[in-house]
């Protein structure tokens, strides 16, 4: 859920705000050697506009975006130096006849469109290759004979051949390299979380922002956990078995999906016990300790990403020590003044027991993960890594024939996107050939850059690139009208990349205000331009961003709005299932083992479904305000279905300690009229309909309140004879009490969801 101010400086601001993490050093360095090596031959040979052909075929396959094993990078790399360099010829052979380069573009756009059916790898070479296309029509390519032309091409092949030996004999010394770094990026995300998590009762003023701030970092978790049971898949087939390496990777990546369930279920409970006085009096210790996870996550992830012999936990143990004695002193003051204590108080102990037990048992499961990351950065063979876990399982091949079949009509949205993304950029083109329009192919570029699949996605990114290159564009210019040296412009250019590549992953906007005053001074650089290609450069990236904007508003447009429903009524049946399994194994304690990995499965798909839901309501935010609606409903279902999610992991996590031995009388009736309402609110939202009317959820919670009344009642007598014996009457309590809060934190957050749903419906 992202901030709805609109104040131009808080909405300025916005678009320069880093997202969380390091900048890329490593990639910028990269950068800085791929670019350096064709720009210095360029210029001791006095070759320098040759040499722009190699740069920037180098400099494009290498901000190919993969996140897989070696093999899937090299693919990569290889298909975009092979698909800039015939990018390069087509453009070659079509740049000196305009009705013939005009219907050359629309293909060549079109077809690059329909690539990201394939999934994101095949979108971004397609990406880089349209780029290539274009800049090439408009700026490199001109067939005057063939021998000129068959150099050039050799140099755009041997441009993005340079980049992919660099790249990839660089993977190649340590080909599990991918997977490390990206079980690294988990853990420090975790980190990211648990240090959110320790906030929960703080500043109880700001609760919307920190509800906003902590479902971001969970969804971030999740998205890292997929990527890294992704590319552990690939690395790691079953049929070809997996390393040592491979099983310690695969228990510290499963570990992370446990302690994002531990963590969910932990922020549950401290909801809870915060609306209550006896939790203030171990607030301090609690918050000490979850800092202290926090920081030893962190700890482990950087002892994964660089490779540490040992690792190193902090505070965390001194802290967990400190909680559990204040747990003890707290525990005997409220059991010697038993008298004086209220029945309707005897659920805060019982409460607060489980946070510090579930404190204690994260601790414990970040000391075992410490372990096996010594034994994996070593090289060492434990007992921890011969655990059950299952390997993910692997994805289906794609079919690509099939795949373009199902596509080819306009029920699919990335087919219109195709074709929209083809009319603009063929326009836009066509514009920039008849108008006498210096560098008109930047109107081309933008435009081909910022029209996505969506509204919301091209306001976004139109916005952040123009603004950028506004900026980039004042900052160029300053610079041309600085720098008379070659060796100085030269200089300059490679820090601008680098800086530009280092802090691609945490800010668009930043990236292109970098990019921008960095392809100013290539351009001067080679004789192409003086401080005007500044000026052209801001008002041709207005021009295109307009554009952008006109093809997602009026052809074929495809409104977040109209989509939402399909995706909220998947959401929630991905979360009935996720409660259907796990309410299962409460009414049939013995079927616990046989069902953990269809309910771990379920976990993941509803957690999965609920970032898209999120991710479909911030889409929504960027359209405009007369077709995306009220959008506050949208937000509050999507809140509640996410604390519904909360409540379920609770009782998840809880089952591990639940016997069975005692049940609530009303548990089955509750739990099936429970999953008959969301059914059919699932309905009602596929179907644009109201809801049924609610039944009387009411009066089932009252029979289990009474129950756990009369367990309470029972086990205060028994603390005035006894407090240290373990009855049957406290494992109830314990067992009990969890299960009947969680259930009425349920019924509330089905309420509500089925109040807006009947809103929403109107």
């Amino acid at each position: 859920m992202q901030s709805t101010d609109k104040r131009p400086l808080s909405w300025l601001l916005q678009q320069f705000q880093l997202k969380p993490g390091k900048p890329a050093i490593l990639s910028g360095l990269r950068s800085l050697f791929i670019l350096g090596v064709p720009i210095g031959i360029g210029i001791m040979t006095n070759h320098a506009a040759e040499s722009a052909i190699a740069t920037m075929a180098a400099w494009f396959v290498g901000m190919v975006n993969v996140d897989g094993a070696y093999r899937q990078r090299a693919t990569a790399m290889i298909a975009a130096t092979i698909g800039v360099t015939l990018m390069f010829l087509i453009a070659s052979l079509v740049s000196n006849n305009l009705w013939l380069a005009i219907p050359t573009t629309f293909l060549v756009i079109f077809i690059s469109g329909l690539a990201s059916l394939y999934g994101n790898v095949a979108a971004s070479v397609s990406l880089i290759t349209s780029i290539m296309f274009v800049i090439s029509l408009a700026k490199f390519a001109s067939f005057s004979n063939w021998s000129t032309l068959i150099l050039h091409c050799a140099l755009c092949l041997a441009g993005g051949a340079w980049t992919s030996f660099l790249l990839l004999g660089l993977w190649a010394v340590r080909p599990d390299v991918p997977a490390m770094q990206i079980v690294a990026n988990c853990y420090l995300s975790l980190s990211q979380f648990v240090n959110l998590a320790s906030q929960r009762g703080v500043n109880p003023d700001e609760r919307q922002e920190w509800t906003r701030q902590f479902l971001q970092a969970q969804d971030t978790v999740i998205q890292d956990l997929t990527s890294a049971r992704s590319v552990w898949t690939t690395i790691w087939t079953r049929q070809r078995g997996a390393t040592l390496r491979g099983n310690q990777l695969l228990v510290l990546i499963e570990d992370v999906n446990q302690l994002v369930n531990s963590i969910v279920a932990l922020s549950e409970l401290l909801a809870i016990a915060s609306e209550h006085q006896l939790f203030y009096r171990l607030q301090e210790e609690i918050q000490q300790v979850i800092e202290q996870l926090a920081i030893a996550l962190q700890m482990l992830s950087e002892a994964i990403a660089k490779g540490k012999n040992s690792v190193h936990l902090g505070d965390l143990d001194r802290t967990v020590e400190a909680l559990e004695y204040q747990w003890e002193v707290l525990r005997a003051q409220v059991f010697n003044q038993t008298i004086n204590l209220q029945i309707d108080e005897y659920p805060d102990v019982v409460n607060i027991r489980r946070i510090t037990a579930s404190l204690t048992k994260l601790a414990q499961q970040v000391h075992t993960d410490a372990d096996v990351v010594t034994d994996l950065i070593q090289g060492k063979q434990s007992s921890i890594t011969q655990r059950d876990i299952s390997p993910p399982a692997q994805s289906e091949p794609i079919a690509i024939i099939d795949t373009l079949r199902q596509n080819f009509t306009f029920e699919s949205v990335l087919f219109r996107h195709a074709l929209r993304l083809a009319l603009i950029v063929t326009f836009a083109e066509l514009l920039a050939s008849v108008l006498p329009l210096p560098r008109g192919y930047w109107i081309t570029l933008t435009a081909l850059v910022a029209l996505k699949p969506n509204f919301g996605g091209t306001s976004e990114t139109t916005v952040q690139r123009v603004i950028g290159t506004i900026f980039g564009g004042i900052i160029g210019i300053t610079l041309v009208l600085l720098l008379k040296n070659t060796l100085a412009i030269a200089v300059c250019f490679l820090f601008l990349v680098f800086v530009a590549m280092s802090v691609r992953s945490l800010s668009y906007s930043i990236f292109i205000i970098l990019l921008t005053p960095a392809i100013i001074l290539l351009l001067n650089l080679i004789r192409a331009g003086g401080w005007e290609v500044g000026v052209l450069r801001i008002v041709d990236s207005l021009i295109g961003g307009v554009l952008a904007l006109l093809g997602s508003y009026l052809l074929f447009p495809t409104w977040e709005r109209q989509q939402l429903p399909a995706q909220l009524e998947k959401t929630i049946r991905a979360n009935l299932a996720y409660f259907q399994q796990v309410i299962a194994n409460y009414l049939h304690p013995a079927e616990q083992d046989a069902s953990a990995d269809s309910m771990n499965m379920l976990r993941h798909q509803a957690a999965l479904e609920n970032v898209n839901a999120n991710a479909a309501a911030q889409r929504l935010f960027s359209e405009p305000r007369h077709i995306q609606g009220e959008i506050e409903p949208v937000m509050t279902l999507i809140t509640y279905i996410r604390g519904f999610f909360s409540s379920v992991t609770t009782l998840a996590e809880h089952k591990r300690e639940f016997s069975g031995e005692y049940q609530f009388t009303e548990l089955k009736l509750l739990t099936d009229i429970i999953i008959q309402i969301l059914e059919n609110l699932a309905d009602a939202l596929g179907q644009g309909q109201p809801p049924q009317p609610l039944p009387a959820l009411d009066s089932y919670l009252e029979v289990i309140h009474n129950q756990i009344e009369q367990l309470h009642t029972a086990r205060l007598s028994e603390i005035a004879r006894n407090s240290q014996t373990l009855t049957s009457t406290l494992q109830a309590v314990r067992e009990q009490t969890p299960l009947s809060t969680e259930l009425d934190r349920i019924v509330n957050e089905i309420k509500v969801m089925h109040c807006v749903i009947a809103r929403l419906q109107e």
